[in-house]
């Protein structure tokens, strides 16, 4: 806590300071996505814009975390109970993506067994 009047000028500055860090990375994400001089992919908004637009959320993310939340201050078992967080949405999210790789597909064209409405199985004798 600022108890003195230079404290609490000092932890202003600071804050003024983060707050221009996050509006500067703001411009800069949708800079990213928007002008075609920092397309870093494919013509257009592509993966890696993508990637690049979320890797500085992320940074921003952590310091709104660290400063403004207060939690550079915290004790240890704050930090494990947030890497177990980030643990488990990245494993969610990963299950999530694993689902594109799946070889059952809606209305197998090949086993013609009717499953797809389409398709009925009496098309088969055709």
């Amino acid at each position: 806590m600022a108890d003195s009047p230079e404290a609490i000028k000092k932890a202003r500055n600071k804050y003024l300071l983060i707050g221009l860090i996050l509006f500067v990375f703001t411009v800069v994400t949708v800079a990213v996505a928007t002008q075609p001089w920092l397309d870093f992919g494919k013509h257009g908004f592509d993966k890696v814009d993508a990637r690049i637009g979320l890797m500085i959320a992320t940074l921003k993310a952590g310091l709104v975390a660290a400063i403004f939340m207060h939690l550079s201050h915290e004790k240890k078992t704050i930090y494990v109970l947030i890497l177990i967080g980030v643990f488990m949405g990245v494993a969610l999210m990963s299950l999530t993506g694993w689902t594109f790789f799946d070889p059952i597909k809606y209305g197998n064209p090949i086993k013609r067994d009717g499953f797809n409405k389409g398709t009925p199985a009496a098309s088969e004798e055709e």
